[in-house]
């Protein structure tokens, strides 16, 4: 049985079960693979641009035994996915940017997907702007501390949805709505370097300082907003 690690594991726990699934940008295959061993999907493809690592997964999917229910595709993005054959998405593991990029190049399948599970690594506020402009709303939101790394894992399901605030968007509507304590960590670790940074910066006059500090001060405003969704909150 393949282990995935905690973040993985997270992306994983967010699929449906009973999904078909394609998971892009595959890597080696172990989510595919693990889904499939535990019988939570009942087909998944494995897809990845580059050579390498594709054959990396059809060795892994081989040594599973898992070849009749795993297929591996070569495909930038999702170009190479067909209307209907999956559920379910997966991409995990790369920047905002590719993930938005990938979305848009993608509206020969979106209408058909139920499903996409998103774990960016950079600009997430960029994927849920995006997912909000394609139509489809967030259902849910983790956030985990792995290996001394922060990680968001997004699932967003068909539906029409706009947040109010550009906090919400910056930092995750759902995870402030509940409260989560990793992103409480987070945003109060980002005040406290924002506050630092504000410091080093003071008397400096130049044109570049000033639009430092003004860069510092929105960021300042947009974790506030952020923070003032925990009780008890206090932040001058």
């Amino acid at each position: 049985m393949i282990t995935l690690s905690k973040r993985m594991e997270r992306v994983a726990s967010m699929v449906t079960e009973g999904s078909r699934v394609a998971d892009i940008g595959t890597d080696h295959g172990y989510v595919p693979i693990s889904l499939v061993e535990r019988g939570k999907v009942s087909k998944a493809i494995a897809m990845d641009v580059r050579k390498g690592p594709l054959s990396k997964a059809m060795e892994h999917i081989k040594e599973s035994g898992l070849e009749e229910k795993i297929q591996t595709r070569l495909s930038d993005g999702m170009e190479q996915l067909k209307e209907g054959e999956v559920d379910s998405v997966i991409i995990a593991g790369m920047g905002g940017e590719l993930i938005v990029k990938i979305l848009r190049n993608a509206s020969h399948i979106l209408p058909s997907i139920k499903e996409l599970i998103l774990q960016p690594q950079s600009e997430i506020y960029k994927v849920r702007e995006e997912l909000h402009r394609l139509g489809f709303c967030i259902e849910k939101e983790s956030m985990l501390l792995d290996e001394g790394k922060y990680y968001t894992v997004i699932k967003a399901i068909k539906g029409q949805e706009h947040y109010e605030n550009q906090w919400e968007y910056l930092y995750g509507k759902k995870l402030l709505l509940e409260k989560n304590e990793i992103l409480h960590q987070w945003l109060l670790k980002e005040y406290r370097v924002n506050e630092a940074l504000c410091k080093k910066l003071e008397g400096v006059s130049s044109e570049a300082g000033m639009a430092r500090k003004e860069e510092l001060l929105h960021k300042r405003s947009m974790l506030k907003g952020g923070l003032a969704c925990y009780d008890n909150e206090r932040i001058g």
